[in-house]
């Protein structure tokens, strides 16, 4: 029920406004979004390499409604890439089609992409291609097979609690795209989505262990300290070298299981959003777990 009440606030433009505005948000969205200018994300990034910790970056945004929107977003994403030589440890780009325009003009979406990626081939880095609601699924899957098969240095986002999710996993697979597994955060119907917590943790284990056999530089995405024990003992029984794959989470949370995967020698790269537009990012990690809302509940009683 507190899950649902979140989800819903986060779409409410009106406490969206009044949030974004009060002066407790810079306080409060520190722990999860990197800052609101790309230096501040990028002073994050260097950071996080002193403590071997690999990052991707998201200029957060999401639904743009003009093509001059959308075109905003790709020259923001070539400066964010222009900038990425002041880090040193292999730093990939995330981004969402929605805010590339998808649902607006797919054509022009495309063509923006086209140029992002193919300027990510060029300096040698990789864009990571969010996957949002199921709707727009198959239309995210082939704008990725698009830009895999024109430049390479992309990485599709597969979401675990979606019951296609296998089938696109196998497909991804023997074209030999790298593939970022998550559990999923949009609300979807039952005919789409696992319900049920323990069908999502179930279908996520048994994907994560087709992409660890068969999959190309797979990453796992989860801060499910069972979900990531089983990895780790699944990898060990069958030998795998460290680096055939990497773990990935998101900036601020189970900042514990980071310390340990990287201690333990393991790749860890760290989602790290930065932006002004990020109140439904921040609402939907207080969402996802109860320990979120607790670290907000501190920050608010001390003042």
């Amino acid at each position: 029920m507190m899950r649902a009440a979140l989800l819903y606030l986060s779409e409410q433009s009106w406490l969206r406004h009044w949030v974004e505005d009060s002066p407790l948000s810079l306080r409060l969205t520190s722990r999860f979004v990197a800052g609101r200018r790309l230096d501040q994300a990028l002073s994050v990034s260097r950071r996080l390499e002193t403590e071997n910790i690999y990052v991707s970056l998201d200029y957060l945004g999401e639904h743009v409604h003009t093509v001059e929107e959308a075109n905003a977003t790709l020259d923001r994403y070539l400066d964010l890439l222009g900038s990425l030589s002041s880090l040193s440890s292999g730093p990939t780009v995330s981004i969402k089609l929605s805010q590339f325009g998808l649902d607006l003009a797919p054509a022009l979406c495309r063509n923006n992409v086209a140029r992002l990626v193919e300027r990510a081939r060029d300096i040698g880095t990789r864009v990571e291609i969010d996957m949002e609601a199921s709707p727009t699924t198959d239309a995210t899957l082939d704008v990725v097979r698009d830009m895999h098969a024109r430049f390479g240095s992309v990485r599709a986002v597969i979401q675990a609690y979606l019951r296609r999710s296998e089938a696109d996993i196998e497909r991804l697979n023997r074209e030999r795209i790298p593939v970022r597994l998550c559990k999923g955060a949009y609300k979807e119907p039952p005919l789409a989505a696992f319900q049920k917590k323990t069908e999502v943790d179930l279908n996520y284990i048994r994907l994560m262990k087709q992409l660890l056999e068969d999959g190309a530089y797979p990453a796992l995405a989860s801060h499910d300290g069972a979900i990531v024990g089983e990895a780790l003992r699944h990898v060990r029984e069958r030998g795998y070298d460290a680096g055939r794959f990497e773990f990935q989470m998101l900036y601020g949370i189970r900042r514990d299981l980071q310390r340990m995967l990287v201690g333990q020698g393991y790749r860890l790269r760290l989602y790290v959003p930065f932006g002004d537009a990020w109140y439904p990012y921040f609402m939907r990690r207080l969402a996802e777990r109860p320990a979120n809302l607790l670290f907000l509940a501190r920050n608010l009683l001390r003042g």
